[in-house]
């Protein structure tokens, strides 16, 4: 455990994610010396390690900092800054990007002492948010070009070039997308299915047992389709650009019912000249032809079939309760009943797994041809088993998953798959990245859409979070309670929240 004492309460989430990137294996706690204090008399705390001293100085602009190891002075530096502007590294609020400001100069000084001390560099340097996309994104908009774009995360952030150049091809991807549909005016919809067969290791995803569920689906989609009343009630004079569903494991719902979920959708929302309808198929062992076929019909035009790894062994370990050649068959049977457009998620850093490992899996997977490929490096959270295992038996990531981000995407390229949207999550493997990639014309549109947070998009399911996305770029949200039974036994008030956002 490393405990960081703060001699002021700025920017905790920015130096709690520096301190984890460097020191991935390592709970991270960052406190002020009166929260410390608080902490000591329960008796709940270990042995400080880093000591961090932070003066602002806003009348000279410019900012100390003097980090100390169990006391000992360990780096200290000073850096200046010209705005007074703390907004996020992600922020679009019509705001242009400024390389100095009093967190990006904090953050700059933190990154080169750090990085000394431990003696190497991170990809995405000192860069914190999760979306490291909307930066170019941003600038391209504010007429940018690459160069400069280039410069200012290497100066702000220091970006590696490798990061830099797969952050803009894939800016360029999106902007090009989305000037393409009527996105301003349009919204999306995303509808959660929290059924699993079984929960994976490493998911934290809203998620019940299907067995002990099966007997009330059908009242938990009667809660959809009274969500799905309201939907047509609030964007009635709104054009619907994409459909999502997702989970869970939206296949572990009967022909009969996917059939209703989707007629029903269809019969209260024009879904006819929507751009993308995905449903996340992901577990193959929840995969029949009855059910593709249901989907077929229903208009589905994109799905994910994934399996993660090609290792049966790994397969094991993670809790998917299928096999390799299981996957095969899935995905061979979703082809033969017409679906053009597959995607397949695959995790790097998964427990026991080597670089051979990844390109055994990219092997297997070129021979099959997805239309999209998402490639995950492997992200500990908190709810999940992973993170409980890893506290009784230590971390256990025995490769470098740089070497193993390089294998897929060299793969993905020899497959005709180009980089299209990226995100990044909080405990992520080897600091590195999500990555999607698509054939031409196959990009997953809900996507791009939902990272790039430039139109609303109406989540319905327990567990899903709902967004208002305003001309302005300020966002206000609002979720549903996780908990099914709490879900539909409140469902009124689940719809009376996004009443209140949406009217």
């Amino acid at each position: 455990m490393i405990l960081v004492e703060v001699s002021k309460d700025r920017f905790k989430y920015d130096i709690h994610s520096l301190v984890k990137a460097f020191y991935p294996s390592e709970d991270v706690l960052v406190l002020t010396k009166e929260e410390i204090e608080a902490k000591k008399e329960n008796g709940s705390l270990e042995k400080e390690i880093f000591k961090i001293d932070m003066i602002f100085d806003d009348e000279n602009k410019n900012v100390e900092m003097i980090i100390l190891e169990n006391g000992e002075k360990l780096q200290e530096g000073k850096a200046n800054f010209t705005e007074d502007n703390d907004l996020s590294d992600n922020s679009t609020n019509g705001t242009k990007a400024s390389k100095s400001t009093p967190k990006n100069a904090l953050k700059q000084l933190m990154y080169s002492q750090l990085s000394q001390k431990v003696g190497h560099e991170l990809p995405w340097g000192a860069l914190t948010g999760i979306r490291p996309t909307r930066i170019p994104m941003q600038m391209l908009y504010e007429g940018k070009n690459s160069d400069e774009i280039r410069e200012y995360m290497k100066d702000t952030f220091f970006v590696s070039d490798e990061k830099i150049d797969l952050s803009i091809g894939i800016a360029k991807r999106e902007k090009a997308i989305l000037d393409s549909i009527d996105h301003e005016d349009g919204y999306s919809i995303y509808i959660g299915i929290p059924f699993c067969p079984t929960t994976c290791l490493y998911c934290s995803f809203t998620s019940f047992p299907i067995v002990t569920w099966a007997k009330r689906v059908g009242d938990y989609l009667t809660c959809l389709e009274k969500e799905i009343d309201f939907v047509a009630e609030a964007f009635g004079n709104k054009k619907v650009n994409s459909v999502y569903i997702g989970g869970g494991t939206p296949t572990t719902l009967e022909p009969d019912q996917i059939r209703r979920l989707i007629g029903y959708l269809g019969n209260k929302i024009d879904i006819s000249n929507i751009s993308e309808f995905t449903v996340e198929s992901g577990r193959p062992d929840s995969i029949t032809r009855d059910k593709l076929r249901a989907m077929k019909e229903c208009g589905v035009s994109r799905i994910s079939v994934n399996p993660q790894t090609m290792s049966d062994e790994t397969l094991k370990r993670i809790g998917r309760q299928h096999s390799v050649a299981q996957f095969v068959d899935a995905y061979n049977m979703a082809r033969e009943e017409g679906f053009d457009n597959i995607n397949m998620d695959i995790i790097l850093g998964l427990p026991g797994e080597e670089l051979s490992d990844v390109e055994h899996t990219m092997r297997e997977i070129e021979k099959l041809r997805p239309n999209d490929l998402t490639v995950h490096s492997l992200s500990v959270k908190r709810g999940s088993r992973l993170a409980e295992h890893i506290r009784n038996e230590g971390y256990f990531l025995e490769s470098d998953t740089g070497r193993m981000m390089e294998i897929a995407a060299a793969g993905a390229r020899s497959m005709g798959l180009m980089p299209y949207y990226m995100y990044r999550q909080k405990n992520i493997s080897g600091n590195l990245e999500n990555t999607g990639y698509a054939e031409e014309g196959k990009a997953g549109i809900y996507n791009i859409l939902m990272m790039e947070e430039v139109q609303s998009i109406v989540a319905l399911g327990a567990g899903t979070v709902s967004k208002r996305v305003y001309g302005d770029g300020r966002i206000e949200r609002c979720d549903n309670v996780k908990d099914v039974t709490l879900y539909m036994n409140d469902i009124s008030q689940m719809i009376e929240r996004k009443r209140k956002m949406y009217l």
